[in-house]
């Protein structure tokens, strides 16, 4: 018999109410993100314009990070792909970091403001107010991600209301203070890949996995954790799809310009001076200007990440229930499914379950975890998208829990910002509180496993629909 989908808490979809417009219907749903993004956008604009002027700065606190990616993106828009590397931009991500900020640079282009970097010269740009605005908008896209998921989890209306708040409060760091809206629109694609093939649509959830690594490759480091549940047959079209949107876009600007392109996105070069050390900052390739090279290091995480996502795998595949003593494996086709098993590869087969879905998630925090485990120079907005994805699951766990870790969260977005150099006094404690709060959001075990549908057409697929 064809399988019929639930939703990921076990129960029937939730239905639109009727009448009204579907506006409104996403408005009433999506209310908390809606005010959430409000308060951040206002809270954000205050603390970087007016906020000063009452501490008697004259200056605006703004975030000068902003403005290389801005110059990268006025060149992207005027058709020089070949000056996205190039100095002042000091861009280190991929292209889709610029591509994001296209809107904003067109206006700003159209407006005739400039873009000179702020500073004792020019205290107020006008080009913040209209890219101030329009970044910290952009990165309450995670926020909207964030509540989707608690939504497909069965959390509660107010947790949900908590959610929001709480997932605003450390999103100030990136989005007002530092200005790397690439970082939230990432993990916030990463969050709707998670979803899609929560829904068993891998395709949507490669694009969207793809789009996420163009913007911000630190998601990189998940993406082991979303092949974990594929069957081998699904894993080389999802990594095609998740490669082909930054392998376009880098081409590109390797062609205009391979010097700076290939030396800024190998090398990630990172400063000590100006930012934060860690424990393995002497042991990273030195660099020019006191710089020490990143990427070498990112690159090994990513390969910790494959390795813990293979065991994972392993797990998973051992807790799947078991048929006639044997358990079920993941090297099944399509070949020895029947028409009335098999599903369609475009819908990749199986929905999962709650416990599944909330588990990819706290993995996928721990995988993002490792950037700050494991990063040769920190900046303060470093450790925000693994905080960012383990609220979610905290978020099931009932209101102490959620409370202590958005607290957590919170403190830890807070102490992020101090000025301290020392690796005992900045460093160790914020990965003590990350590890903390990955404790404090790790799913509850029931008395049953998880059901993990590694293939289609087999018992586990079945059972896990």
């Amino acid at each position: 018999m064809h399988q019929q989908r639930s939703d990921l808490a076990g129960q029937p979809p939730a239905q639109d109410p009727p009448g009204g417009q579907p506006r409104a219907r996403w408005a009433r749903r999506r209310m908390f993100p809606l005010i959430a993004s409000a308060g951040l956008l206002a809270v954000g604009m205050f603390t970087t314009t007016w906020g000063p002027a009452l501490i008697g700065r004259k200056e605006w606190a703004l975030p000068y990070d902003l403005w290389g990616t801005l110059i990268a993106t006025s060149r992207l828009a005027h058709g020089n792909i070949g000056g996205l590397y190039s100095p002042p931009t000091g861009l280190i991500s991929l292209p889709g970091a610029a591509v994001i900020l296209l809107p904003c640079a067109a206006l700003i282009s159209v407006l005739g403001l400039s873009l000179d970097i702020p500073g004792p010269g020019n205290l107020h740009p006008p080009a913040w107010l209209v890219a101030g605005p329009y970044q910290i908008a952009l990165c309450c896209v995670t926020l909207f991600a964030a509540d989707a998921l608690a939504e497909q989890l069965g959390v509660r209306h107010w947790k949900r209301g908590l959610l929001a708040a709480a997932s605003a409060g450390i999103l100030w760091s990136v989005s007002a203070r530092w200005g790397h809206p690439e970082d939230a629109v990432a993990v916030g694609l990463l969050l709707y890949a998670i979803g899609a093939q929560s829904r068993g649509r891998p395709a949507r959830a490669g694009w969207l996995a793809g789009a996420a690594v163009c913007v911000q490759p630190l998601v990189l480091l998940a993406l082991p954790v979303m092949l974990a549940l594929l069957p081998w047959r699904l894993m080389v079209p999802f990594l095609v799809r998740a490669a082909l949107p930054s392998a376009l876009l880098l081409a590109a600007s390797a062609i205009a310009n391979w010097h700076d392109t290939y030396r800024s996105v190998t090398s990630q070069p990172n400063s000590p001076v100006i930012n934060h050390p860690t424990a393995w900052t002497s042991l990273a390739p030195q660099m020019t200007g006191q710089n020490v090279a990143a990427g070498p290091f990112r690159l090994a995480t990513i390969v910790l990440a494959c390795l813990a996502a293979l065991a994972l795998r392993r797990y998973w595949q051992a807790r799947a229930p078991v048929d006639g003593g044997t358990a079920t494996h993941d090297t099944a086709t399509d070949d020895t499914a029947t028409d009335d098993t098999a599903t369609d590869d475009t819908a990749g087969g199986i929905a999962w379950t709650a416990a599944q879905l909330s588990d990819v998630l706290w993995w996928a925090a721990f995988a993002l975890a490792l950037r700050s485990f494991f990063e040769p120079v920190m900046v303060s907005y470093y450790p925000w998208p693994p905080m960012a994805v383990a609220l979610i699951p905290a978020a099931t766990l009932g209101w102490p829990r959620l409370l202590a870790a958005g607290l957590l969260a919170g403190g830890l977005t807070a102490a992020a910002q101090g000025p301290s150099h020392a690796v005992w006094i900045w460093w160790v404690p914020l990965v003590a509180g990350l590890a903390a709060l990955l404790l404090l959001s790790r799913p509850a075990r029931g008395k049953q496993p998880a059901v993990v549908p590694l293939t289609t057409g087999s018992p586990a697929g079945e059972a896990a629909g």
